[in-house]
């Protein structure tokens, strides 16, 4: 019995004492949620699924088990936040807003810098088939002010036409612009992958704004000052795991499109496609910035007036939770 006794002591002394050998464990983790614009919609946030798939951030320090998932623009910088993990990625132009809304946000990692996954078509009998073909007609975007609108006009400036012989029509949505699009009430369309791919026979591709933009900054990591001065360590990494799912996504395409075929329901040929079109222009970025892309999107955004005059990226930008390699350049 005093056996028996010794035994179910010592027992409740280690269920006791675990948690505390957990907490103090170097390697223990917490579950966290981050924030990713239009997540499974678009391909901005497949170096996370990656990271996830592969245990990296877990390997960084950081267990990140879920995405919280929105349209985009205010939506997802509300969503980061109210989060107890306030960390996401947006679009430049939302950073850049809740800057001028006064709230506490800081960019601390660059996140795609490419427009290839932008495309606009038409129907295959219409005789759209080059940007000239758009003259005098109308189109659809997304929203006033929004990325479709800026990519269109920044397309239509660089091959010398005049944007507004061009009328912009607010769809709401890149499916509601595609339905539009085959009722005849525009004569093209804005598109996005992997919805583009997915649709592919559908359709006639006018131009891919990849084909004649130069690169850009897109998107950007985005936190709060408070978070980054309580919890540097957690956003040194979340931004390690990221970089490395970015790379582990470049290494291995392949295994990458399998993540993003089971993750955004996509067939096989479509998940490849998609990915081997964005590993081309080199999409993602392992996070360090680059002035002369960043700067492209401001001349974009100061197309349809969300941005004039000069923007102060040492105010916005902290370089500071980089991995040290990234920090230089």
């Amino acid at each position: 019995m005093k056996l028996r006794l010794g035994k179910i002591r010592s027992l409740v002394n280690c269920l006791l004492l675990f948690p505390v050998i957990a907490a103090l464990s170097p390697t223990a983790v917490h579950a966290e949620e981050i924030s990713v614009t239009q997540w499974g919609q678009s391909l901005y946030g497949l170096p996370y699924a990656v990271a996830m798939e592969k245990g990296l951030f877990k390997k960084a320090g950081i267990d990140i088990t879920g995405i919280l998932s929105s349209g985009g623009g205010g939506t997802t910088v509300r969503n980061i936040l109210a989060s107890p993990t306030p960390y996401g990625e947006v679009a430049v132009s939302a950073a850049l807003a809740a800057q001028r809304q006064g709230l506490d946000v800081i960019i601390v990692n660059a996140g795609t810098r490419s427009v290839a996954e932008a495309s606009m078509v038409a129907m295959p009998n219409s005789g759209i088939k080059s940007v000239t073909d758009l003259i005098g007609k109308k189109v659809a975007i997304t929203s006033p002010k929004g990325v479709s609108e800026m990519l269109l006009m920044m397309v239509l400036q660089q091959k010398g036409i005049d944007p507004n012989r061009v009328t912009r029509v607010a769809s709401g949505g890149y499916v509601n612009g595609l339905t539009m699009l085959e009722h005849g009430a525009v004569a093209g369309a804005v598109l996005i992958e992997p919805l583009s791919i997915i649709r592919k026979d559908k359709y006639t591709t006018v131009y891919r704004a990849g084909d004649v933009l130069k690169p850009m900054t897109t998107s950007v990591g985005i936190t709060t000052r408070k978070f980054a001065r309580e919890s540097p360590d957690k956003l040194r990494a979340i931004i390690a795991g990221r970089r490395a799912g970015v790379d582990a996504l470049y290494a291995d395409p392949a295994g990458a499109a399998k993540i993003l075929q089971r993750d955004f329901k996509l067939s096989a040929g479509d998940a490849k496609q998609a990915v081997d079109n964005m590993i081309r222009p080199k999409m993602w970025s392992a996070g360090n910035f680059d002035h002369a892309e960043l700067e492209r999107m401001i001349d974009g955004l100061r197309l349809i007036g969300e941005v004039s005059g000069p923007v102060d990226w040492n105010t916005l930008i902290d370089t500071d939770y980089l991995p040290a390699d990234l920090k230089g350049k």
